[in-house]
């Protein structure tokens, strides 16, 4: 219970990580001041980013517990 609790903590965590980024780029993109050019630089960081994060998950083994935790929560939401 307690490693399920800290991986979607962990999942959350990356997500907030990876909205707040999103949405920083966004703004730089489409405001006065957008950086010309950076789009293709931002897109191979976002790449490598996610990249690591599934090397991360891969080589910790977290794929089952992270799918479990997926699971439980779904069965949760629907009653199942």
């Amino acid at each position: 219970m307690v490693a399920k609790d800290r991986t979607l903590r962990v999942v959350v965590g990356v997500e907030e990580a990876l909205a707040t980024w999103a949405r920083t780029v966004s703004d730089r993109m489409r405001g006065r001041e957008r950086d010309a050019g950076a789009g293709f630089v931002e897109y191979a960081g976002l790449m490598i980013l996610i990249a690591g994060i599934f090397t991360l998950i891969d080589g910790l083994g977290l794929d089952g517990q992270i799918s479990g935790a997926i699971g439980d929560a779904v069965a949760d939401v629907i009653g199942g």
